[in-house]
């Protein structure tokens, strides 16, 4: 079982990425266990983090969703909960319990459905070997203007402290699409002050221009290397952070030919997600 929603409620019962985390992070209600793992792991396959992630990430403490961002890390429940993604935790066996409550609900009252996870929630911290332990770090490093000035402060940091959490991310961001890191870092930028909704059709945008072929084919050697072939070995194009200029960057967030439309979202229907 994986992310699912039931009376407005995500329940995070396992893996919550991609689509998974797009149709439960914006949610008012977000329930995480024993079981959930986190991750916006786009970079690794040449794309970038889109359904909206570029709002709930860029909010996130300090520069996490950075960190996040770009190499595609993994959180577990209760460093979700630490850090704000996550409203409540609670052990894998209580969530059928939850699920059975909330089908009994005859309301959709915030402040019950609140009471009624209270009720099954339990109080748990992330260990000793978590990023949320790492914030200093994360800031001084992700919170820098390029990734090629990240990369410099956290090899740095690395040469000075022994800590092997700054060899495994120094690693994840050297197997990630290089034109991706720059696409992702300046989408979590600007969607730190755009509403939901805006994200949203930027993004879009972006992914249209990165599925293209025009600027890169990363996001298809990215597949193919990570889901199709397997053999983790992808070929970016460019090759190098000092390869990819301002202008590819700049494309991902360039108007659509007048041949695709823009997403329209349900505004009239709903009212605009802040």
């Amino acid at each position: 079982m994986s992310t699912y929603v039931i009376y407005g409620v995500a329940i995070l019962n396992g893996v919550t990425m991609g689509g998974g985390a797009g149709v439960s992070i914006p949610g008012t209600f977000r329930v995480a266990c024993g079981k959930t793992v986190f991750a916006t792991p786009e970079t690794l396959i040449g794309f970038h983090p889109d359904a909206g992630a570029s709002f709930y990430l860029s909010h996130l403490p300090g520069h996490l969703g950075e960190f996040l961002a770009l190499t595609g890390a993994k959180l577990n429940g209760a460093e979700m909960m630490a850090c704000g993604l996550a409203t409540h935790y609670s052990v894998s066996e209580k969530l059928p319990l939850i699920e059975e409550e909330l089908g009994k609900l005859v309301t959709d009252d915030p402040s019950v459905i609140e009471a009624c996870l209270e009720k099954y929630s339990d109080l748990v911290y992330p260990d000793k070997n978590s990023v949320i332990h790492r914030i200093d770090i994360v800031d001084k490093c992700f919170g820098l203007d390029t990734v090629e000035e990240i990369i410099d402060s956290l090899e740095s940091e690395a040469s000075l402290i022994n800590d092997p959490w700054c060899g495994s991310t120094l690693r994840l961001l050297k197997e990630a699409s290089p034109l991706s890191l720059k696409v992702s870092l300046r989408s979590i930028r600007e969607g730190r002050f755009q509403t939901f909704d805006e994200c949203l059709v930027r993004e879009y945008r972006m992914s249209l221009q990165g599925v293209s072929r025009l600027i890169s084919g990363d996001f298809y050697e990215g597949v193919r290397a990570r889901m199709v072939d397997r053999d983790i070995a992808p070929k970016w194009s460019p090759p190098s952070l000092e390869q990819v200029s301002e202008d590819m960057v700049d494309h991902y967030f360039s108007p659509l030919s007048e041949s695709e439309l823009d997403l329209e979202l349900p505004t009239k229907l709903r009212e605009a997600f802040n």
